[in-house]
């Protein structure tokens, strides 16, 4: 029995060993570490990434994304879309990298607004929803034109999504041809007149040897 507990004890302190601190992702000032279209899309205002515009129709999807790639890590951030309810749509991209010459990125998305809030989407590469809660479920979750927060945890193959605290999506991936690295990216999709915000942005890296 002692050697189970001192096991146990060891085990749970390889883990805590193997995550580092969790960093800022963003300065709340700069743009220092992320690229994106700086000059029309976004902006920093308040101590948030914003983007979009409540005058004119987004005309397209825009993303900014870090310039620093990463694996296995649990994310935070804090975010609000503001906007035409019926259309407006945002998203938090991962494991992601950007397509050449293109605006539009590839990889997984912890999607936001619409039918969507708290789904898990493929962009640009399957294009589907890969998982997502019960709908009935998201009226008592999602605070509409108002702060939400993300965690989005991701371990090896699997892929666990929090909405304001509340899990809703907890996804495998069966397909070993999929990345499990990539760079993190926020997004405002076109064809609405929307803005969204982002804010208190960080990452605790993850080392792969830890369990699901």
């Amino acid at each position: 029995m002692k050697l189970i507990l001192l096991a146990l004890v060891l085990t749970r302190l390889t883990a805590q060993a193997t995550a580092a601190e969790p960093k800022p992702l963003f300065d709340g000032k700069t743009f220092d570490g992320w690229d994106g279209d700086t000059a029309k899309t976004w902006t920093i205002e308040d101590g948030a990434i914003v983007g979009g515009s409540l005058d004119t129709t987004v005309p397209r999807n825009e993303f900014l994304c870090t310039k620093a790639t990463y694996g296995d890590f649990e994310l935070k951030a804090k975010f609000k879309l503001i906007g035409d309810k019926a259309k407006a749509n945002a998203g938090i991209q991962f494991r992601t990298k950007r397509i050449p010459n293109h605006h539009e990125v590839s990889g997984y998305q912890a999607d936001v607004g619409q039918a969507y809030w708290g789904a898990l989407y493929d962009e640009s590469r399957r294009n589907k929803v890969l998982a997502q809660p019960d709908p009935k479920r998201l009226t008592e979750i999602v605070k509409y034109d108002d702060w939400n927060e993300y965690t989005i945890r991701c371990e090896g193959p699997r892929i666990r999504l929090w909405l304001n605290g509340t899990l809703t999506v907890d996804f495998t991936e069966t397909d070993e041809k999929i990345e499990r690295s990539g760079i993190i990216g926020l997004q405002i999709h076109g064809g609405a007149k929307a803005r969204a915000f982002y804010k208190d942005i960080q990452i605790e890296e993850l080392k792969s040897n830890q369990n699901p």
